[in-house]
This record gives C-alpha cells, sequence and structure tokens, in this order.
C-alpha cells in the first residue's frame, strides 16, 4: 500500500510538470493538457486511482494545496493593477457574484433538475473562476494588463466567496428545514467567518513585522512564510469548515499590502509562484485521475449539457454586462470577461464535500453533483482555454505584433538599433530615467518609457506585455547585471541579455563560461563606447538576406563587421552573443553593424 501511494504521487508529479512543459511548446492552455492527462491515466485507461493510492491523505493534501495556491495568488495582488477600472472590479465581485449565484441556482433546479436547495448551494459554489485556471491561461494569453487584472481579480477575490456562498446555502437551508435550529446557528457561521479573516490577517501582520525587524534568518524566510499559510489554514478549518480558503486569502493580501513597505517579503514571491505552479499541476490531475467512469458517462446527459451551455452562454455574460453597466470597461472587454470564466481545483473539491453531506442527509439529487461539477469544469477549461487567445486578438485586447524587444539605456547605438527593429516590424520599447537621452528616440517615433524600470511602479505605468526579450545596454556594467537578475525570472534566462563595457580581452577574462557566453551580446569587442563609437562616424546596420545557407560562412563577413541578431522567418528576432554561433537558416536576415549601408544579397 506505502509502494503504491509513493509511486502514485511520483508519477503524477512527474506528469503534472510535463503537462505544463507540453502546454508551454504546443501553446496550449496548461489546464487542458492536465486535464487530458489526468483523465487518461485515471478513468480511461485505469492505471491508477490516486484516491484509493492515498487513502486518507488524499483530501488534506488537496485541501493544502489550494491553501498554498490561493495564498500565492492573493499575495501578488497589488491595487495599483486595476488602476481605472477598480469600479468594475468592485461590482464584478459582488454584484456580479451575487447575479450569477441566484442565475446558476435557477438553471441548476430548472435545466439540471436539481432539488431547489441543492441547487442554491450548488449555485453559490459555481460563482468561483480561481486563480488555478485563470492565472495559467492569462500567462499565455498575453492578454493587455487591464483586462487580466479585471480576470485575475475576480478570480482570486471569488473564490473563497464561492465555498462560502455554498456554506452559507446549507446552513440557511438547515435551519429552515430543521425545527430544531434557530437563527444562532447561522450566528456561528458568520462568526466562524469573521473569526476566519481576522486570524488571515493578524497572521499576515505578525509575519510582516517580525520580517521588518530581521528576526527571520534569509534562508528560512521562505519556509517559515509557508508554515504560517499551512498553520493558518488549519486554524480556521477547525473553527470551521470551508473557512481556511478565506483566512489564507486575507493573509496573502495582507502581506502584499506590506510587500511595499518590508521589501525582504517580495523577495519570496518567486519560491512560492513556483510551488505554487508545481501543486497546481498535481493537484489538478489528482483530482481527474480519481473520477470514477460512472460519473464521466453522466456528463453526457442532456441535463448536464444543457446546465453547462446555460451557465456558459447566459449566466456568465448576465453577471458581468448587467453590474458593469455605466464602468470604465469598455464592450470588448465585457464581452471577454463575460466569456472567460473556468472553473478549477475549489469547484472539484468542495462540491465532492457537499456531495457527500447532502447524501447523507438524505438528499438524493446530490449525487449528480460531481458529475455536474466535473462537467462544468472539464468543458469551461477546454472552451476557454483554447478561445482566450484568439477571441482576445479579435477583440484587440491582446498582442497581434511579433514578440518585441524591451531595452534598457538609450543611447545612440541602442536607438539606431531599435529604429532599424521597429521598420523591420519588430515592436521595441526603450526605457531610460533621462528624459533627454530618450528624445532622439521620440523624435525617430520609437516607443519610450521615462522612468526608472527597475522601480515597484514602471511595471503599472509600462506594458511589456508586447516585449519577450530585454536588453541591458546601458554604459554601467553592475547596473545592466542588476537589469538581467531582475527581469530574468519575467523574460527567461534565454531571453535577457547584458552589453558589456569593456572588452573582456582587455581585462584578461577570455576565458568565460558558456553560460556567461550566451548572455553577453554581439562579441568580445563590442562593447558600449566601441559601440556608439562606431553607429557615430561610419557604421551603419545592414541587412543580409540569406537566400543559400551554404554560401554563408565566416570568410564572407568582413574582419571589422559586427553581427548584431537575425530575424528569422517567423519574424522571431535571435541575438548574436559572445557563443559566436550563427543560427542562420535559408530565408532569415543577419543585421550587421558595417561601415556599408546597401544591402547585400547572397545568391
Amino acid at each position: 500500500m506505502e509502494e503504491l501511494a509513493l509511486i502514485s504521487i511520483v508519477v503524477i508529479l512527474g506528469l503534472g510538470i510535463f503537462s505544463q512543459w507540453l502546454a508551454w511548446r504546443i501553446q496550449w492552455a496548461s489546464i487542458v493538457i492536465m486535464s487530458i492527462a489526468g483523465l487518461l491515466i485515471g478513468p480511461i485507461l485505469g492505471w491508477m486511482n490516486p484516491q484509493e493510492a492515498l487513502g486518507g491523505l488524499y483530501s488534506p493534501l488537496i485541501s493544502l494545496a489550494v491553501a498554498v495556491i490561493l495564498f500565492e495568488g492573493s499575495s501578488s495582488l497589488d491595487i495599483r493593477e486595476i488602476k481605472g477600472v477598480s469600479k468594475s472590479v468592485f461590482r464584478i465581485v459582488t454584484v456580479g457574484a451575487f447575479i450569477a449565484w441566484i442565475l446558476g441556482s435557477l438553471a441548476a433546479h430548472f435545466i439540471a433538475g436539481l432539488n431547489l436547495e441543492i441547487s442554491f448551494i450548488i449555485g453559490g459554489l459555481f460563482v468561483v473562476t480561481g486563480p488555478t485556471v485563470i492565472i495559467p491561461l492569462l500567462r499565455n494569453a498575453k492578454l493587455k494588463p487591464r483586462t487580466a487584472a479585471v480576470l485575475k481579480w475576480e478570480g482570486i477575490i471569488v473564490d473563497p466567496a464561492g465555498p462560502l456562498l455554498a456554506l452559507f446555502a446549507y446552513e440557511v437551508i438547515k435551519v429552515m428545514t430543521n425545527e430544531h435550529l434557530s437563527m444562532d446557528y447561522l450566528l456561528q457561521f458568520f462568526g466562524g467567518a469573521i473569526l476566519a479573516v481576522i486570524l488571515g490577517y493578524v497572521i499576515g501582520l505578525i509575519i510582516s513585522i517580525m520580517a521588518s525587524k530581521g528576526m527571520f534568518p534569509e534562508y528560512l524566510k521562505s519556509p517559515i512564510i509557508l508554515a504560517f499559510v499551512l498553520l493558518c489554514f488549519t486554524i480556521a478549518e477547525v473553527i470551521m469548515h470551508e473557512t481556511g480558503m478565506l483566512a489564507v486569502t486575507v493573509m496573502g493580501l495582507t502581506l502584499g499590502r506590506t510587500r511595499k513597505y518590508v521589501s525582504s517579503i517580495g523577495n519570496i514571491s518567486h519560491f512560492v509562484e513556483n510551488i505554487s505552479v508545481m501543486l497546481t499541476s498535481t493537484v489538478f490531475i489528482l483530482l481527474t485521475a480519481s473520477l470514477p467512469r460512472e460519473t464521466i458517462a453522466q456528463i453526457f446527459t442532456l441535463p448536464i449539457l444543457g446546465f453547462v451551455l446555460a451557465m456558459l452562454f447566459i449566466v456568465r455574460p448576465l453577471s458581468i454586462w448587467l453590474p458593469t453597466i455605466g464602468t470604465e470597461l469598455t464592450r470588448a472587454e465585457k464581452t471577454l470577461i463575460g466569456w472567460i470564466a473556468p472553473r478549477g481545483i475549489v469547484a472539484l473539491t468542495v462540491s465532492a464535500y457537499f456531495a457527500t453531506i447532502l447524501m447523507n442527509d438524505g438528499y438524493e439529487d446530490a449525487s449528480l453533483l460531481t458529475a455536474l461539477t466535473f462537467a462544468l469544469v472539464f468543458i469551461t477549461v477546454c472552451a476557454h482555454g483554447f478561445s482566450l487567445g484568439p477571441i482576445a486578438k479579435k477583440l484587440g485586447l491582446a498582442n497581434n505584433e511579433p514578440p518585441g524587444v524591451l531595452i534598457v539605456g538609450a543611447s545612440s547605438f541602442s536607438i539606431a538599433m531599435a529604429t532599424y527593429l521597429q521598420k523591420m516590424g519588430i515592436p521595441v520599447l526603450i526605457a531610460d530615467s533621462s528624459g533627454g537621452r530618450l528624445q532622439p528616440a521620440i523624435d525617430k517615433g520609437v516607443q519610450t518609457y521615462h522612468g526608472e524600470i527597475l522601480s515597484e511602479h514602471a511595471q503599472f505605468e509600462a506594458d511589456l506585455t508586447p516585449y519577450e526579450t530585454i536588453l541591458a545596454m546601458t554604459g554601467d556594467k553592475s547596473y545592466n547585471a542588476l537589469v538581467v537578475q531582475s527581469f530574468a525570472p519575467e523574460f527567461g534566462y534565454h531571453n535577457t541579455f547584458s552589453l558589456p563595457s569593456v572588452s573582456y580581452q582587455q581585462v584578461g577574462q577570455t576565458d568565460l563560461p558558456v553560460s556567461v557566453k550566451t548572455r553577453l551580446l554581439f562579441d568580445e569587442q563590442a562593447t558600449f563606447p566601441e559601440l556608439n563609437r562606431k553607429i557615430n562616424t561610419t557604421y551603419s546596420l545592414t541587412t543580409i538576406h540569406i537566400d543559400d545557407k551554404a554560401k554563408v560562412v565566416q570568410p564572407l563577413l568582413a574582419e571589422s563587421d559586427i553581427p548584431l541578431f537575425i530575424k528569422k522567418k517567423n519574424a522571431v528576432i535571435s541575438f548574436v552573443t559572445l557563443r559566436k554561433k550563427l543560427p542562420l537558416d535559408e530565408g532569415d536576415q543577419l543585421v550587421l553593424l558595417r561601415k556599408e549601408t546597401n544591402d547585400v544579397r547572397f545568391n
């Protein structure tokens, strides 16, 4: 039994991470791949049933994983993300959630055929979208910041509210149908919810105070905060079931607010984010692999499919369009937000809990809850996962251009290269804290950001969504290194590059590690002063069109030529680094810095 549990955990962990990687490679929504993987190893092929293999650990493991995921999502929220749409977000998470609850309950009763009491319980639960599904979708779709912020905030704020609405409906029904229970019973419910809020706030405040006073060693900060998250969730659950998610959400919001005052709190965000990605992968496969085949068969009945369609095309659009009348959202934004509402881990786990207690209370209809929930989860995940990107592009809410380049540091050379890239159809943004250095770029029509790119508010003032590559091209080697270090987690280490300020041959560092060479631009003589000197004298940027790869060899380049970058046939830009290797293919364009100005074509 222990070996079976061990094998199940290892297989699911590996399959979850593989699903994330595969989704990245083929540009699919990761939740879709994870759903398919879980169904294949579970109900379809019958290779394993994680619920049976893990036994009593199954539910606690999922609950704790959801707690960490919710904490990570809420701690990353910043009120500046919703600047200009705060009214819309407030209405969506209040009035919109209420409308979704009522309409979803009526759909469950009149279309799915559930008992009215059960319908209001499950209707409250289905207001959730949640960070476990929204954040992976947003990561792939590259939405404009305002639209992405609304979906992200709604998912994280409403996620703990859904189970509480379902629990509230259940408690009201118990009071109405049981003459031995009075209104004091409901007061206990509200008291438990208030205690969960207080608990999350107090623990978040204690952690921020202790961190600000240096009471945590740096290497223990992440484990300590992770332990406090699990402790906060568990204490709240002991006080009242289903309030743990509320407690950790409040804890995350509290820490998120103090992050700008306690800088060290922000340093753990990438650690928690990595844990969250792994847990999301694992938990979703756990849930789908544990579904019985009978549940899968129930999904394809007309009442359940009719309910899902009503939730997609009636309940969700009305719950967005009605509360946002007269707000800042445009018609395109309302259309996209009114379509995107995938359900995920929270809906599956909490519906299983309610199915059990309702069947114990004598409600036979509750046996349909698992099938109903999985149908909604799987269909919305697939429908929204595949459609978010295309619909967003159609509505003008996503980036339609080729992957762009962010250049940090305005100089004669960086402006010349930015102008050249822009003429080739590549989006470019130059960031610099000096308006004077940026003025020549502005005169040439290059997009600019005037401000300190490393400051926290820069991510809210500058839309970095269109840019996938960052070049640190100032004359300060230390500043360039800091830019690379700061943005590598966001852009990826293979998309962050730095320009040397001095020649590495001059300082005796000719034997650089390959890992360093892959991130230093151009060649060993292409330093910041040398490139600017050349661009200000007789040198200019020139394009070589590669019509025959076999004829393009190093001797064809002049000794003074400096290869800069290659524009691939698919419009992707590949920058030349100290590794010297030019990954050229037929149809590519090689851009050089050379004395000649006319294009050269090798035939």
